[in-house]
């Protein structure tokens, strides 16, 4: 057998070289492609475990184990409000919650406040609770009739409420109400929202109010509600107190209203519970004292609810100008000093039985008429 290598010319040995380098070439990219390939499938695989793990993460039960609440700042990053669930153990991992914000493109929707967290909440209920900004609210109360400067001592001394108290504003410009507030919410914010509740009332019920009421403005009209709230707790009185401090002005009387005696004295502050009226109270030189002055005080000695403004807007008919206590928690009314001394004298005998000082003033005076 002849060798044919041996009758090859040169570039025939070339050429068959040449193919033998090409085949191992090939051979050696089919190599690298092949582990490329396999190393791409299982970094896609391991992507694919990584997020299936994030997502149960995401949505299984969380760490929590008992009820919790947290507070979320304003302007508090999403970074921020991941760092603090997870400290606080309401999530397991603050970077799957950061993931999941904004996959979810929740991220730049999530509000400050308080917020409540039941025992194994997911990380995306806790996220959708954010969210909507179902926070905890708290209750500030201001019962009708208060002053500023005691809705000012409720206002500061409330511990969910953040920041300094605003100047003062005008005695009786606050609504008495019950208001919804967030943890962290700034005490001037809550002090105008009070100023503008009260303005947007008063002007209501004054747009309404009966053509018979003789008052100049509002500003008397709001000086006087806020009489009529202090004389008076029970609802359905308040009408015919408003009637007797009309007519009696229509008459040129003195009001002669003993709140008015308590806040020429002691102001915004209000009368010690300890310490009675004096007549040396009464006697007291105080344009807001209207068993002296006559006409209104020049301005409210309260903060008056809408009751007390609907009272005033719309009257009782009546031609009272006497109220006396009934020594029952209310009032008697009489429209001639004869019927008012009768029960001043029935009020004094039912205190006499009960053992208990008669104060100087027994609703109005009953010498009203002789002045």
């Amino acid at each position: 057998m002849s060798d044919e290598r041996g009758t090859e010319g040169p570039d025939e040995r070339r050429i068959r070289k040449a193919a033998r380098r090409s085949r191992g070439a090939r051979s050696r990219v089919v190599v690298l492609f092949n582990f490329l390939l396999s190393g791409a499938l299982v970094a896609c695989l391991a992507v694919v475990a990584v997020v299936l793990w994030g997502r149960s993460e995401f949505e299984g039960p969380g760490p929590l184990t008992a009820a919790t609440t947290v507070v979320i700042p304003k302007n508090t990053s999403l970074e921020s409000i991941a760092g603090n669930l997870q400290r606080e153990g309401v999530i397991s991992n603050a970077r799957i919650f950061e993931y999941g914000a904004r996959v979810t493109k929740t991220a730049a929707k999530l509000k400050a406040g308080e917020y409540g967290f039941d025992p194994g909440v997911s990380m995306r209920g806790v996220l959708d609770k954010l969210a909507s900004g179902e926070s905890i609210m708290h209750s500030v109360t201001v019962p009708e009739g208060w002053t500023v400067r005691q809705v000012f001592d409720r206002v500061a001394g409330e511990e969910v409420l953040a920041g300094d108290m605003p100047p003062m504003p005008a005695e009786g410009s606050l609504r008495p109400d019950t208001y919804r507030v967030q943890r962290g919410m700034q005490r001037a914010e809550l002090i105008r929202q009070m100023q503008e509740a009260q303005t947007e009332l008063v002007q209501q019920i004054w747009a309404g109010r009966s053509k018979d009421v003789n008052l100049r403005d509002i500003g008397q009209f709001v000086t006087l509600a806020s009489i009529v709230e202090k004389e008076t707790g029970k609802p359905e009185e308040r009408p015919l107190v408003a009637s007797v401090f009309l007519n009696r002005l229509k008459k040129g009387m003195r009001l002669q209203s003993d709140p008015t005696i308590i806040y020429a004295v002691w102001g915004g502050a209000g009368k010690p519970p300890d310490e009675p009226i004096r007549q040396s109270h009464i006697r007291n030189d105080s344009p807001y004292n209207t068993y002296v002055a006559k006409g209104l005080p020049p301005g409210p000695i309260a903060c008056p609810g809408r009751a007390a403004l609907e009272a005033v807007a719309n009257p009782a008919a009546s031609k009272d100008v006497y109220f006396v206590a009934d020594g029952d928690g209310g009032h008697v009314f009489a429209s001639t000093l004869e019927d008012h001394n009768a029960n001043v004298r029935r009020y004094r005998e039912i205190e006499k039985q009960r053992n208990l000082p008669v104060p100087p003033t027994v609703g109005l005076d009953d010498q009203a008429l002789a002045q």
